[in-house]
């Protein structure tokens, strides 16, 4: 599957986005507030696109200007309100270049992955959470329309944090993408 917006591309990640990976998953300010690790080589990054990314409904986020991988956007195939099988909800996820953020990318990627789950795959609700401090991930829930939820602290990486969860139901997207509110 691969989704179009005005200046981006999601598609399923190859091989042969390693290196672009590992560009941005290295950086510090990425992977941390997202609980995992910097990357540690293109190696790991391969390895992260052919397990992790390999997932139904992840998308690598390509920059159409430049054809680059600048981050990923996707359903992480879990619950935020623990194990409910069967259940037609999902959690969405992303990360983006540093040098991107604030110019209105993940926003743009998360409602063509919002409208995708909502319109091709049946979700009846997404969920989506930051870490407390993460304002920068707050205002692209908050911007992609999702209500908070909840908030409660969790395991994140190596550290306890409190993580604030916000749910959008596909009731809400479907008035919102109609102009109701």
């Amino acid at each position: 599957m691969i989704l179009e917006t005005p200046r981006l591309v999601l598609r399923p990640f190859t091989p042969a986005d390693a290196e672009d990976l590992y560009d941005y998953a290295r950086d510090p300010r990425v992977g941390p507030i997202a609980g995992w690790s910097p990357h540690r080589s293109v190696e790991e990054s391969r390895e992260i696109i052919r397990t992790v990314f390999a997932a139904p409904h992840v998308f690598a986020v390509e920059l159409r200007e430049t054809g680059r991988v600048v981050g990923s956007v996707g359903l992480v195939g879990r619950h935020p309100m623990g194990d409910h099988p069967n259940c037609p909800d999902d959690e969405a996820g992303y990360s983006l270049r540093p040098d991107l953020w604030g110019k209105g990318l993940m926003p743009e990627a998360m409602k063509a992955v919002l409208d995708y789950s909502f319109t091709q795959i049946a979700i009846k609700r997404v969920w989506c959470g930051h870490v407390a401090g993460n304002w920068r991930s707050a205002r692209v829930i908050q911007k992609c329309g999702f209500h908070y939820c909840t908030s409660r602290t969790e395991r994140h990486g190596e550290q306890d944090k409190l993580i604030y969860y916000y749910v959008l139901t596909g009731e809400d997207w479907r008035e919102r993408i109609s102009g109701a509110f």
